[in-house]
């Protein structure tokens, strides 16, 4: 194969080429896991370290406005986005490969690097990358054994077979339902993975699933498959005539107004777990309670921001969630389905059962090949610490109405609260069947066939018809400016809570976190309040 003709960095010279003033190729660094937005959050905001989709995006649009250049060289170094978000960045590389030329270089070759990468005309490699190209895998540790040995056994009420979220904690194996679930979403992964791939290389997608169990271990061998373009290692694609992106930045010209007369769009994140109250970060690193934390008093308060900003006219609710609590699930459902301005749904990652929920009115739902949605069920249960309390003499005793203490730790539910639970679980079922049957214009029967807590990923999702596109953030501001009326260049914002009481909100927030970090007890940690009927999925799927 010819070389690459490829000019890049001289470390030992920064003069550009004799008749050349300015750079050619620009070098464009990606590392880090890529989440979509800035925090809200000015505190937030404020310690971030990340490197986002946003800025990557606006990044790009200064390269592809560049006259004077001709290509850019993606290095990828300690990229640990998920598949979803490679998806994203796979988009953002691929509108800049319409006007440049884009050559990725990648020292591992892994199934997410490789996603991202296909959006690039080009791919090397050097000859000694790491092969890992297994497919998709999941693996979930189960609880319920050693809760048990340790006297801790777990109250599971769950609608319907697929509703896996508690089943870690409550038993001992993967149940077949489970099993079945999980192998359907990995299979829908891996053609999606093998799509992506063979449209980038110009082969057949059997092809494409021929390299996921073609056993390469070599750079060379994934050159000799058609995987790659190019073996090479780094110092053989250098060239005086390039620079990196910091070195350039100066050389652009000023981003032109945004066509902002028609109006603007409102972008809102929902990400985390769904709670009651106010969004947070949980710091405790504890199953079920750790993480971030999207609180509907907070997200319906932008969604109230952004419906009553004159200039705004839509909005794109972008969610990256499995879901949480049903009742304040319901209140931001509320606010999407009153929204006289059209409301967009972005998924990324996770978008399940409370995750789910809220978007089932928006008016148009664009998810990832790769995000997991579904999970349409309803899950309630508690630990039971009997056997742990008498094996360390630990002795709790009642006073007053025993239904009042139903959901306490120190007993199981007796066979009238366990009744009076699954009446309640069964009637949020129920409307959850209903909210997803008017949203998506299905029958309550067909969508209790594709619920029952059952997950489907991006591709299976829009074939059941539960969402409209196949896309990303990029997809789904187009669509809400289709929607509005207005230009694809109209202005974004990120629309936020407004600031309330006499201090800055960075401020507020601040306190907020030094009392919950003082305060924190048995109790505060369960971040649904009150609350023990829960819309959710058990973010602890991780695809490998």
């Amino acid at each position: 194969m010819a070389p690459l003709n490829i000019p890049f960095l001289n470390k030992t010279d920064s003069t550009l080429p004799s008749g050349v003033t300015r750079p050619t190729w620009v070098v464009l660094d990606l590392q880090g896991a890529y989440p979509a937005r800035q925090p809200a959050s000015p505190l937030a905001a404020l310690l971030n370290r990340t490197e986002t989709l946003e800025a990557l995006q606006a990044r790009v649009e200064k390269l592809r406005g560049a006259e004077w250049l001709h290509g850019v060289l993606v290095r990828f170094g300690g990229f640990t986005a998920a598949p979803a978000t490679a998806h994203a960045v796979r988009g953002i590389l691929g509108r800049l490969a319409q006007d440049k030329r884009v050559v990725a270089h990648l020292p591992q070759l892994t199934m997410t690097a490789l996603i991202a990468a296909s959006g690039a005309q080009e791919i090397a490699a050097p000859e000694s990358a790491d092969v890992m190209l297994g497919g998709f895998a999941v693996e979930s540790t189960f609880l319920g054994a050693f809760l048990k040995k340790h006297g801790i056994e777990f109250e599971n009420l769950r609608i319907r077979e697929y509703k896996a979220a508690l089943t870690r904690f409550s038993q001992d194996h993967m149940d077949e339902a489970n099993r079945e679930q999980l192998g359907a979403y990995i299979h829908g992964m891996e053609g999606a993975w093998a799509r992506d791939l063979a449209a980038a290389r110009g082969v057949t997608e059997e092809r494409a699933r021929g390299w996921l169990s073609g056993d390469l271990t070599s750079a060379q061998g994934a050159l000799d498959a058609g995987l790659i373009t190019r073996v090479a290692y780094e110092d053989e694609l250098v060239g005086p005539g390039t620079r990196p992106m910091a070195a350039v930045l100066d050389l652009f010209m000023p981003k032109k107004p945004s066509n902002a007369k028609a109006g603007r769009i409102a972008i809102i994140p929902l990400i985390g777990t769904i709670i009651p109250g106010k969004s947070r970060n949980n710091p405790v690193p504890l199953p079920l309670l750790g993480g971030p934390m999207a609180g509907s008093d907070t997200v319906t308060a932008a969604l109230k921001r952004a419906k009553q900003d004159d200039k705004t006219k839509a909005i794109v609710l972008y969610v990256n969630s499995g879901g949480g609590s049903a009742l304040a699930s319901d209140l931001i459902w509320r606010e999407v389905a009153t929204s006289e301005k059209p409301v967009v749904v972005v998924m990324d990652e996770y978008a399940a059962s409370g995750g789910y929920y809220v978007a089932t009115h928006a008016k148009h739902i664009v998810a990832s090949p790769y995000t997991l949605t579904g999970s349409i069920g309803v899950v309630s249960g508690k630990p039971v610490l009997k056997e742990f309390n008498a094996r360390n003499g630990l002795n709790p005793e009642r006073v007053g109405n025993d239904r009042a203490l139903m959901y306490s730790a120190s007993r199981h539910y007796s066979d009238d609260e366990r009744a009076l639970i699954e009446r309640g679980i069964g009637e949020v079922y129920d409307r959850f069947v209903s909210r997803v049957a008017q949203g998506r214009k299905l029958t309550p029967e067909r969508v209790n066939e594709l619920g029952r807590g059952r997950i489907w990923s991006g591709v299976d999702a829009l074939e059941h018809g539960l969402i409209d596109e196949l896309g990303d953030l990029h997809t789904g501001i187009e669509r809400a400016a289709e929607l509005a009326g207005l230009p694809y260049d109209a202005p974004t914002w990120n629309a936020t809570p407004k600031n309330h009481g006499p201090l800055p909100e960075f401020v507020q927030e601040a306190a907020s976190l030094a009392h919950r970090a003082v305060t924190l007890d048995g109790l505060s940690l369960w971040p649904f309040g009150k609350e023990r009927v829960l819309t959710w999925f058990d973010q602890n799927v991780k695809v490998r």
